[in-house]
């Protein structure tokens, strides 16, 4: 990289950095060990996902500072508190009060979730036949006879 110091271009030295615009110099943001890089963002829903899964392990109701405390990367109290809440809205989580906020524990099952997520998937779709003829297409042979067994049909 050059820099121009007012009385000439030179090229900087692996160690110096380039002035920012108050004239001192450019800082990289601090990146610690446990910390994403900076800029980086989670791929959609992961957040979700890690909380969820702390919420299904814990043997009782978390407060959204005790999530935060088991998160793998360090957030804002408020970015947890907000997820949490949008959480409860879709009826993922049920929430009581606790101190001056909520506890928050898992409306179902991960099994309950996943269910839950195929019938939005369902309700979605304009073709239901087709989406559900493909769907069971798909299936293994052993899937297929558990479905069948479910269902209470055995051709």
């Amino acid at each position: 990289m050059t820099v121009d110091h007012g009385g000439g271009r030179r090229a900087l030295g692996a160690q110096e950095q380039a002035p920012g615009p108050a004239g001192g110099p450019v800082r990289e943001p601090v990146r610690g060990p446990a910390r994403e890089p900076v800029g980086g963002r989670r791929a959609n829903g992961a957040l979700e996902a890690e909380i969820l899964a702390l919420l299904h392990s814990a043997e009782s109701a978390l407060t959204p500072g005790d999530v935060a405390e088991r998160l793998t990367t360090p957030l804002a109290h408020t970015t947890v508190s907000t997820t949490l809440s949008r959480l409860h809205s879709r009826g993922v989580l049920h929430r009581t009060p606790q101190g001056r906020g909520y506890a928050y524990t898992p409306a179902t099952d991960e099994s309950g979730l996943t269910a839950r997520h195929m019938h939005q998937v369902m309700e979605g779709g304009n073709d239901r036949a087709s989406v559900l003829t493909r769907f069971v297409d798909e299936l293994s042979d052993a899937d297929e006879d558990l479905l069948r067994r479910l269902l209470g049909s055995d051709e």
